[in-house]
């Protein structure tokens, strides 16, 4: 099919970008046990910039925020540094790219902090088999429930993570709040049992987003700043009965400081928590009136029409783009993609292999 209105360039705030097409953020474990971002990234990244706008593989904004093995920083001054590599490499094929930022919350493990738990705004463990970490595969802990007077500190993180990302060159930031990460945890009742002013009501658990998008505000326009949510998902064992009072509530404040783009997982292929009925594009086109990008499981046909009707503004496409570095291509000329990467590359430290190495079209530019 011949996708009109997802090839279609944008005016994106104050940046014009060339398509709707946005590289969706996803993890791929290739910075090293030192977390530093390195010329590898740099091609892999550049190697899939036909698409509008490059959103990074989650970063992190501190050691505290670690959680998952040889995935980047964002919290030393080298870091940014070598994030420019990055940077500079995805700006030279005319495309826009934006960092996110996460702190993994109780998705972590002691073996990532010395031995000391993962925090979290609630002790409450994750469900689940097992986490990698430095020391194998171990089981799920009860992480330590921040204190308050700790939480200006990790805002803090956020935003000296943006003032290095600033430095970087990067042409915005995304606050990860999607996937049982720190963030989603505050915003959802079951993994937020707080009794002080980050707890307790919807408007609560709203306020630890609401405190680091202020931050982060200080260092950037707002319309350089995304935030991502997945109020769907089952992720990290998340999913709570008032999901759609929260998630309504969220877009709708978040509207109301201007946010300069909603990045909604509406789609259900990153696993449903089943609670009522999902919350869609539509729904949030209700209450958040930026530019919205939806995201998990799109097809082009899909993403074609979700643009065509208004309901997104850009779609997110996250593995097609691993085994297809030039999907842009294979779009704009309805040449088929090729077959999915194997999932047991998608996060080993191995290199180039299932990272780099796959082979554009015959006919492909890129």
């Amino acid at each position: 099919m011949t996708a009109i209105n997802l090839l279609s360039p944008f005016q994106f705030h104050d940046l014009q970008i060339k398509n709707r097409i946005a590289m969706a953020p996803m993890t791929r474990a290739r910075a090293g046990k030192q977390r530093m971002p390195n010329q590898l990234m740099a091609t892999y990244y550049a190697q899939r910039a036909a698409a509008g706008i490059i959103i990074t593989e989650a970063t992190t904004v501190s050691e505290q925020g670690n959680g998952w093995n040889e995935s980047p920083g964002i919290y030393t001054d080298e870091m940014a540094e070598a994030w420019k590599m990055a940077v500079d490499a995805v700006h030279a094929q005319g495309s826009r790219i934006i960092l996110q930022l996460w702190h993994c919350g109780r998705a972590s493990h002691s073996d990532f902090h010395d031995g000391k738990p993962a925090v979290a705004p609630s002790a409450v463990k994750i469900n689940g088999d097992c986490i990698h970490t430095p020391k194998g595969k171990q089981p799920y802990e009860t992480p330590r429930a921040l204190e308050t007077d700790e939480i200006a500190g990790v805002v803090e993180d956020y935003r000296q993570a943006v003032v290095r990302a600033k430095s970087a060159g990067f042409d915005g930031v995304e606050i990860h709040g999607a996937n049982g990460y720190l963030i989603d945890t505050f915003l959802q009742s079951k993994t937020n049992h707080r009794t002080d002013q980050y707890g307790g009501s919807i408007e609560n658990r709203f306020r630890f987003l609401k405190e680091v998008f202020e931050a982060v505000a200080t260092v950037w326009p707002k319309q350089r700043i995304g935030v991502r949510l997945s109020p769907n998902g089952a992720f990290n064992d998340m999913g709570s009965p008032d999901y759609r009072d929260q998630f309504t509530y969220v877009a709708d404040q978040l509207n109301a400081l201007q946010l300069g783009y909603l990045h909604v997982m509406d789609g259900l292929a990153f696993g449903f928590h089943e609670l009522g009925e999902p919350l869609t594009l539509k729904d949030f086109r209700k209450v958040y009136h930026g530019p919205l990008m939806g995201n998990c499981g799109y097809d082009i046909a899909g993403a074609e029409a979700a643009i065509a009707s208004g309901d997104a503004d850009l779609i997110a496409f996250g593995r097609p783009f691993i085994s297809n570095p030039d999907l842009v291509d294979r779009i704009r000329n309805g040449w088929p993609l090729a077959e999915p990467a194997d999932m047991s590359s998608w996060y080993t430290p191995a290199g180039a292999t299932g990272y780099t190495d796959f082979p554009t079209h015959a006919g492909s530019t890129n």
